[in-house]
């Protein structure tokens, strides 16, 4: 892995085509959001698929804890469509045949020369691709767990969203003034959508 790659590092806003056959970059698919990205070794790998079907049992929790998850294969496109139907993922999976992103970050596996694979890593990325954790997952058991993800993204969310802890000073009273810049979307949306249906019922 480059060696800039590690906790505090940014990593590059590569922009791929998904299953779809949409072009998308990092940035766009993790917003303001936690990201796990998973580069992984593609659809004929079986320690590929059962991490990845970990992580389809993970992506409820994920999502509600508004967290985004993206695969990156070297497969092309029918393989990814193949890869995520089999494990039954219902996030963005990326397709890099060219090798872009093994060659960028310096994580070919020369040991599979018939594939021509990534080393499979998984990071765990703050807002904006800042690198906060980087597992080597070459042996199975260096992969994350679902355990080990969790303890990230609880560190991540903690550290990126100001209403962590409600009983901060401060943030009942920007609540009272109508200071929503302190919150999550999902509570700045909340209210609005609150206050439109208020407005719309005082109308009828």
């Amino acid at each position: 892995m480059r060696c800039d790659i590690t906790p505090g590092g940014v990593l590059p806003d590569y922009a791929l085509p998904d299953h779809s056959g949409t072009t998308r970059a990092l940035s766009e698919l993790q917003g303001r959001d936690p990201l796990i990205l998973v580069l992984a070794r593609g659809h004929y790998c079986p320690e590929e698929h059962q991490h990845h079907l970990e992580l389809a049992a993970f992506q409820a929790k994920a999502a509600v804890g508004h967290a985004r998850m993206v695969t990156i294969s070297t497969d092309e496109r029918a393989q990814v469509q193949d890869f995520r139907a089999s494990a039954g993922a219902r996030w963005t999976f990326l397709s890099d045949p060219e090798r872009t992103v093994q060659q960028d970050l310096g994580i070919q596996d020369f040991t599979d020369p018939a594939n021509d694979p990534m080393i499979p890593y998984t990071l765990v990325l703050k807002p904006e691709l800042v690198v906060h954790t980087v597992y080597n997952g070459y042996w199975f058991w260096g992969r994350p767990t679902v355990d080990d993800l969790w303890l990230d993204l609880r560190a991540v969310t903690r550290e990126i969203r100001p209403d962590w802890d409600l009983s901060a000073p401060g943030l009942d009273e920007a609540w009272a003034s109508g200071d929503r810049a302190p919150f999550h979307g999902w509570a700045r949306r909340s209210t609005a959508s609150g206050s439109a249906s208020r407005g719309a019922g005082g109308g009828s």
